[in-house]
């Protein structure tokens, strides 16, 4: 016998228990974002290298170790796409959607980084990505936030997510205040971990962010990002947290909170959980009005966030929030050739005249009791039996397989409106 093939290491199956859960929050989204007027865009997994080094930075961890890079066949450098913004603004200057208007969009689908695996965090993962390009002011910061809000509310999960804010401020008090970190580190260099050693010239900011128990009593003596910010960063950051403090959005300030892609700046936000261990992050994002010039287009404000799907599915479970049901409504058993041809004309005829209908048709025959056992481990709620006797009298029976109904005999001309009516369709 051939040995197994394996799946990769860190691109997971989700198998069909599992998916009714991404179902349910990948719905939950659809309604939202078209509740909110944002329209769906969809772009390519693989793209051009050169688009994620300019855009997320060459001396960033996800450019420098975790994309998957590869030289095709013309010698072109492409890369697996390891976000979704880049490749959105990509997408909409390749096409023009940014030619003197705004734009709100929103997309779904899977990223790829070569990190080391843990819970909820995989190298092949899912995101669902919310960008809007063209507005400056606060107001779209706080649409997204609170649109963000309102999907943990109808997943169920409001009460184990806090959601935590910050400015970075422009570009240039960005690199004011970075001289000034970098000063303030350098006088501490003996108490730096290797990995911001690496950092400290390339991407120190990235710093303040660092899990080393160790650096927390430095990172929490360093100059604060939020005391440099400039006035108009100030301003708009202010009216941002007026504008959620209006909404009754709860909110906790935090100075450490830089995000790991250098195309942000003002505000950034994230949801967090302490419910997933030490990869709490649900959801963030924030402002890159820079990113769209900086990737060949006119100057265009933008604001958006990323919802990682895998995290968001597992707190889902924690939260033992309802199942999304996908499970048959119906089974109909057929025991006989003859009933076999008729069950199959009469699935099709219900499928017409009820199209949301769940129906779930027996497939390679056996006996009553065999065909029994599938239908109640279907999860249907009615199972419905058509054999020679029903065929002679015209009939179907019904059997209830969850709840106290009788079981009963019915006119096969009647079974649509018995389903509409019992189904609630």
């Amino acid at each position: 016998m051939s040995k197994l093939i394996q799946a990769i290491r860190g691109m997971n199956d989700i198998l069909p228990e599992e998916t009714p859960k991404w179902q349910f929050v990948e719905q939950q989204f659809r309604k939202l974002m078209a509740a909110y007027g944002y329209a769906e865009i969809r772009f390519p997994i693989v793209e051009k290298t050169e688009l994620f080094k300019r855009s997320i930075g060459e001396v960033t961890d996800i450019v420098e170790k975790e994309m998957y890079t590869f030289e095709d066949r013309n010698g072109d450098s492409l890369s697996l796409r390891p976000e979704g913004t880049a490749a959105c603004v990509r997408a909409c200057l390749q096409h023009g959607l940014l030619y003197n208007q705004s734009r709100r969009l929103w997309y779904l689908g899977p990223m790829f980084r070569h990190e080391r695996p843990q819970k909820g965090r995989y190298r092949q993962f899912y995101q669902l990505g919310v960008e809007a390009f063209g507005f400056s002011g606060p107001d779209i910061d706080a649409e997204m936030i609170m649109m963000s809000a309102r999907l943990w509310q109808r997943l169920g999960i409001a009460d184990s997510v806090t959601l935590e804010l910050n400015s970075l401020g422009s570009i240039e008090s960005r690199r004011a205040y970075r001289d000034i970190l970098v000063a303030y580190l350098n006088e501490h260099r003996e108490q730096l971990d290797a990995d911001s050693l690496r950092r400290l010239q390339s991407n120190p900011l990235r710093i303040l962010d660092s899990k080393n128990p160790d650096m927390q009593a430095l990172i929490e003596a360093a100059p604060k990002l939020n005391a440099h910010l400039d006035e108009a960063s100030r301003e708009h950051f202010v009216k941002l947290c007026n504008l959620l403090d209006a909404a009754g959005i709860t909110y906790r300030l935090n100075s450490r909170l830089v995000r790991g892609l250098d195309y942000y700046s003002k505000t950034v936000f994230e949801w967090v959980t302490d419910r997933l261990g030490a990869q709490g992050t649900i959801c963030a994002g924030g402002r890159f009005d820079g990113l769209v010039e900086q990737l060949g287009g006119r100057a265009t404000t933008a604001m958006g966030f990323a919802i990682g799907l895998e995290r968001l599915v597992l707190l889902i479970d924690e939260a033992q929030f309802a199942r999304y049901d996908s499970a048959p409504q119906v089974y109909l058993l057929a025991l006989g050739d003859a009933a076999e041809i008729r069950a199959i004309e009469l699935a099709e005829q219900c499928r017409d005249a009820l199209p949301e209908l769940r129906l779930l048709l027996n497939a390679g025959g056996g006996g009553m009791k065999s065909q029994m056992k599938k239908a109640d481990r279907s999860g249907a709620q009615f199972a419905l039996i058509l054999a020679d006797d029903e065929l002679a009298r015209n009939e179907i029976t019904i059997k209830d397989l969850r709840g106290e109904m009788q079981q009963q005999a019915l006119s096969q001309i009647g079974l649509v409106e018995f389903l509409k009516s019992s189904l609630k369709l």
